[in-house]
C-alpha cells in the first residue's frame, strides 16, 4: 500500500469508522508519552488514558452527556513544550498529547479532519525518529530514505490494516471497538517501535 492509498481510504471512511481509527491510532502512540512522563517526571499518562477512555465511549454512546471540553482542559497543561526539555523523547510525546486534542475537537465539532489529521501525526512521529537516529547514526535522513525505512514501512503497513479492520468492522459496538484496540496493539509496540 503506498501512502496515498491510505490517507485516499481514510477520506473515503464514514464519521464513525474515522473516529475509531484516530483513537485505535493514538492507543499505540499513547505509551510513548507514558516513557517520556516516566524519564522526565512531566505529565501524567493516567490523564490522557482516562481522557483516551472517555472518546471512546463517545464515540459509542454520541447522545452521553460526556464533557470533551472538560477532557480538553485537562490535557492542555500536559502537553510538554519543547523548549523545556532537551531529549528527543519530548517529539512523541507531544504528538501524541496533540493527537488526543485533534480527536477530543474532532469529536466536539462532528469535524472529520481533525481525526484524518491523527494518521497524519502518527506518521510524522515515525519520520521525525527515523531521521533523529539516522542523523545519530551518522546516515542522510532525505525522504527517500525515511520513506524506505523498516519502521516507515511498518507504520504504513499498520496504518493499511487498521482501515481493513474498521472498513470490515460492521456496527460499530463495543465488542467491535474492544477487538479493534486489541488489534491496534497486539504487535506489542508503539508507532515508533517501543516495546509497550
Amino acid at each position: 500500500m503506498t501512502k496515498a492509498n491510505n490517507f485516499q481510504r481514510i477520506r473515503e471512511l464514514n464519521y464513525l469508522q474515522k473516529a475509531v481509527l484516530a483513537s485505535a491510532l493514538i492507543e499505540r502512540m499513547l505509551p510513548n508519552y507514558g516513557l517520556f512522563s516516566e524519564a522526565t517526571g512531566f505529565g501524567d499518562e493516567t490523564l490522557l488514558r482516562n481522557s483516551l477512555n472517555v472518546c471512546w465511549e463517545k464515540i459509542l454512546l454520541p447522545k452521553s452527556k460526556i464533557d470533551l471540553e472538560k477532557q480538553v482542559e485537562k490535557i492542555e497543561p500536559n502537553v510538554p513544550e519543547l523548549a523545556d526539555f532537551d531529549m528527543f523523547g519530548t517529539y512523541p510525546a507531544i504528538d501524541a498529547a496533540t493527537s488526543l486534542l485533534s480527536l477530543m475537537h474532532g469529536l466536539m465539532a462532528q469535524d472529520e479532519q481533525e481525526f484524518i489529521s491523527v494518521s497524519k501525526i502518527s506518521q510524522a512521529t515515525v519520520a521525525r525518529f527515523i531521521e533523529y537516529q539516522m542523523t545519530v547514526e551518522g546516515e542522510i535522513a532525505d525522504n527517500t530514505a525515511v520513506r524506505e525505512h523498516p519502521l516507515m514501512q511498518y507504520e504504513i503497513e499498520v496504518l493499511g490494516e487498521l482501515i481493513d479492520f474498521v472498513e470490515n468492522m460492521g456496527r460499530i459496538t463495543s465488542d467491535s471497538v474492544k477487538a479493534l484496540k486489541k488489534f491496534a496493539l497486539e504487535d506489542g509496540q508503539t508507532n515508533i517501535g517501543l516495546s509497550l
